[in-house]
Parts: structure tokens; C-alpha cells; sequence
């Protein structure tokens, strides 16, 4: 079961967002388990407290967090007891690894310690150095990454806001980490206080999931938080239990008091947008695509883009799709090769042929997912070596299933497919991943080719507007060049 699997049944199973952190902090042990003298009595007495918090929470709470450096300040003796306190937690009880890593050179070996050795669900990264950071700890598809978007110390500001208050540092960090990874993968850490911090993020990345942390200040407005941080279903916000909670006496009774007032204020959350769906259907993303979220991630890395661009064809529109961009970001276009799979394993053929040179890529991620290999029809025939029209091995009479980006006037994916048929191959389904909806596949029908696709022109244009990724105008825009 992967992280958010685990999440999500720990939630229905407790009716409860709130996540508990357990750390090993000698200033918050109720005095009956102290007994400062030598360190190994102090890890003992902590081991015994947090043990104790588990056995009364458990039934309350969606996920663990203990805190690392926590741990990292007992020395030794203290990531001893992170292995212990780990083996407390109920497998059915999800566990994320505060540890705000950061090192590039130790990022794989702390992966495969924090996945295999301590065996946690998920961990916090800092996201300074990017995306190679992240990747070693998106190569077990169970684990999942929580990137730290923003802390509430005030001295961070003059970062985490730069260059200003229109486009602060930490909402970039937002569009960015989408990139890394999908919302299965990769979710946010946002420390603050203020509810529009929340909202700012909560709009940009409606898909993901967030922990919550810093919001329990004087004079913070818990309700104003929830409301800006929860997803229209009410869920996607993870809660933190106030620290001063866990050296009291009536931890369970309190902690019951708060789930309440989550669980309240998530029912407030439901029927607002139960409303919005009721009386604004047009703007709402209850009925959302199945593949909403890579149509954003495309949008959000640039592959959308609106000005006046000339086409293969000639012809010049005021709208440009540049798909070249997925291959540079392996999360992104391992979702894209999910998507054409779904399609292909409906149908029947022997090998796989992509046409040069832009599906390339996409054919070779789908010969070696699917485990078909892979040919391709030369763009142009080389005057010297074999002069092959055809790259690859293959057997005359076998039956080939072509894969293209996009589906514009067909010229060239009917060309690549006349290529593989003279060489005696068999070309009966054509795949791509856009169709502009210009009639095109009425075209392959009367050739004899079947045309099918990941998204049409239309999916794309519906849900950025519904997202409110592209304007009134650029909804026209594209609206206008599929009714051509």
C-alpha cells in the first residue's frame, strides 16, 4: 500500500486530519516520567512517554511525525530510539520523517535508510536543490515526499517573499515542486499562521496534499486556516496537534475536542462546495477529467503557450503546444506513458512504432513499460550504410501500433504508417497524445486506420479555464481554433 493509500484509509478509519508529533523533547514530559541523570535514564524515560502517547492515540490521529533532529540531538542513544519508537506506531498508522533533508550527497543513502531501514511512509525535504534532491526518494512508488514551501519565522520573510508580495519565493516553490512529482508522490509542508498563505497555495496546487504546521500562535484564526487550506471535498489538509498538548494528563479528551472542531469545520468546507457545484456547475472541478491534473502540470511547466506560432503545416495559430518539454521532467512524462498505456493495452499489435522525432521518446518509455519492442519509420532515408526506410527488427505480416504527439492535419503520422506498410507491417490503430479535434480522425478512418487519444483540444481548454489557469480571451482562443 503506498503512503497516501495508507493516509487516506487512516483518515476514514479515525474520521481524523490530525497528525501527531512525536518527539523526544525533554521540556514537554509530564514530570511523572523525568529522571534527569544520566542519558541513557532520560532516552529510557522519553521511550516510555512517547510509547504511552501512541497507546492512547492511535485511534485519534491519521499519521505520526516525529521530528529527526530531535532524535539527532541524544546522539546515538537518540536514533536508537527512533528505531524503537517507530516500532510502536500500528503498521495501519502512516509515518512521516520530519527531516527537512537537504544534501545531495547523502539524498539516495538517506532515501533507502528512511524507506528500508526505519521503514516510514514519507519525508520532508527542503527544496533548495531541487528537483535531483528529490528523485531518489520517488523511486519507491509506496514512499511519498513532503517539499517545505514555507516556515512562519519571522527572519524568513526577506526570502520566502522575495522579490514581492505578487510572486513571493515560496509560491514558486509551489509550481515548481508539482513538477517533481505527481500528487501520489509528492505533497507540500507550509508553515504559517496566515490564512491567505494557505489560499494563495491552495489555488495553485488544488491537487495536493498540504501539512499544516506554525498555526497555533495567539491570535491565530484556526477556523480561517482550515477553511483556506481544505480541498472542496473537505480533506487534503493535514492537521497538527498543538506540542503543549502531549504533557498533559487528558491528551485523548483534548485531542477528541479538536477532532471535533476539524471535523466541523470540514462539514462547512463539504457544503460549500456542494452548493458550488448545485448553482455554478460551469466553474466548478467537482465533475473534473480524469487527467486534470497532468493537463495543469503541462500548463504549469510551459508546454501551453498563447501567441502567434506557425505550424508544420503552414498555417498559423495564436496558441502553441510544445510537448518536447516532457521528456525533462520524469514525473510528468511517467504519467503521460501511464496514459497512452491505458490506451494500448486495449489493443492488439506486436510492436510499437513511434514517428520521428518528436514521439521517439514516448514509443522507447512504452516498448520498455510494456515490453514490445520498439521500430520506427526514418523521417528521411540515408544515402549510404543499409538506406533503410524502417529501423529496427521486425517480421513482414506483423502488426504494428504507431504512437505520434499530436494530431493536427495527420500529415505525418499517415506518412510514417505508409512507410511501415510498405515494408509488408500491418498498421491498423494510430495513438496520439493530443487531438485538435479538426476532423482528423474521420481522415485515418478512410485510409483504414483507427485513431485514438490520451486528450483532445477540448479537455485541455475546459479544464485550464474551470482552473482558472487561462482567461476569458484565451478560452476564446482556443475554443475558436477547434470549431475551425
Amino acid at each position: 500500500m503506498n503512503f497516501f493509500d495508507k493516509l487516506n484509509s487512516a483518515i476514514a478509519r479515525n474520521n481524523s486530519l490530525l497528525v501527531l508529533g512525536l518527539d523526544p523533547n525533554p521540556e514537554m514530559m509530564p514530570q511523572s516520567y523525568r529522571d534527569f541523570g544520566e542519558i541513557g535514564h532520560l532516552v529510557e524515560d522519553l521511550g516510555d512517554w512517547l510509547q504511552g502517547i501512541v497507546l492512547q492515540t492511535s485511534d485519534l490521529v491519521c499519521a505520526y511525525k516525529p521530528t529527526l533532529g530531535f532524535y539527532q540531538s541524544l546522539g546515538a542513544e537518540g536514533l536508537e530510539l527512533l528505531t524503537q519508537v517507530l516500532t510502536f506506531i500500528p503498521p495501519h498508522i502512516p509515518v512521516i520523517l520530519d527531516a527537512k533533508h537537504s544534501d545531495l550527497n547523502t539524498n539516495s543513502f538517506f532515501a533507502r535508510t528512511a524507506f528500508k531501514t526505519w521503514k516510514v511512509d514519507a519525508v520532508t525535504l527542503n527544496p533548495y536543490a531541487g528537483q535531483d534532491l528529490v528523485a531518489p526518494f520517488l523511486v519507491d512508488p509506496n514512499a511519498a515526499v513532503f517539499i517545505l514551501c514555507c516556515t512562519s519565522n519571522p527572519t524568513a520573510r526577506s526570502i520566502q517573499h522575495y522579490p514581492n508580495a505578487d510572486l513571493p519565493l515560496y509560491l514558486h516553490v509551489v509550481k515548481e515542486a508539482k513538477t517533481w512529482g505527481t500528487p501520489e508522490q509528492l505533497a507540500l509542508e507550509v508553515g504559517s499562521a496566515q490564512p491567505e498563505v494557505f489560499e494563495e497555495i491552495r489555488a495553485i496546487a488544488p491537487e495536493r496534499t498540504i501539512l499544516a504546521r506554525s498555526i497555533w500562535t495567539e491570535g491565530t484564526n484556526f477556523k480561517n486556516i482550515l477553511q483556506a487550506g481544505l480541498n472542496d471535498e473537505g480533506s487534503g489538509l493535514l492537521v497538527p496537534i498543538p506540542q503543549d498538548l502531549l504533557g498533559s494528563e487528558q491528551l485523548p479528551t483534548q485531542i477528541q475536542t479538536l477532532n471535533q472542531t476539524v471535523n466541523q469545520i470540514r462539514n462547512e468546507r463539504q457544503q460549500t462546495s456542494l452548493s458550488c457545484d448545485l448553482w455554478m456547475p460551469d466553474v466548478c472541478l467537482l465533475t473534473q477529467h480524469p487527467h486534470q491534473d497532468l493537463i495543469l502540470q503541462l500548463y504549469d511547466i510551459g508546454c501551453i503557450l498563447f501567441g502567434d506560432y506557425v505550424q508544420a503545416s503552414g498555417t498559423t495559430f495564436s496558441y502553441y503546444i510544445d510537448l518536447r518539454k516532457i521528456i525533462s521532467k520524469p514525473q510528468i512524462f511517467h504519467r503521460v506513458l501511464t496514459a497512452y498505456a491505458q490506451i494500448l493495452q486495449d489493443l492488439t499489435f506486436d510492436r510499437i512504432a513511434g514517428i520521428p522525432y518528436g514521439s521517439l521518446p514516448t514509443a522507447t518509455g512504452l516498448s520498455l513499460r510494456l515490453n514490445h519492442p520498439m521500430i520506427f519509420p526514418r523521417k528521411e532515408v540515408k544515402a549510404h550504410g543499409t538506406r533503410r526506410t524502417v529501423e529496427g527488427n521486425f517480421q513482414s505480416g506483423e502488426t504494428v501500433v504507431v504512437v505520434d504527439d499530436i494530431l493536427i492535419t495527420g500529415k505525418s503520422v499517415m506518412e510514417g504508417s505508409e512507410k511501415l506498410k510498405s515494408c509488408g507491417l500491418k498498421v491498423k490503430d494510430i495513438v496520439v497524445f493530443l487531438d485538435h479535434e479538426q476532423g482528423v480522425k474521420d481522415k485515418l478512418s478512410e485510409f483504414g486506420y483507427r485513431g485514438h487519444s490520451v486528450l483532445t483540444l477540448g479537455d485541455i481548454t475546459q479544464t485550464l479555464y474551470e482552473a482558472g489557469r487561462i482567461d476569458d480571451k484565451q478560452y476564446e482562443v482556443l475554443r475558436h481554433v477547434k470549431s475551425v
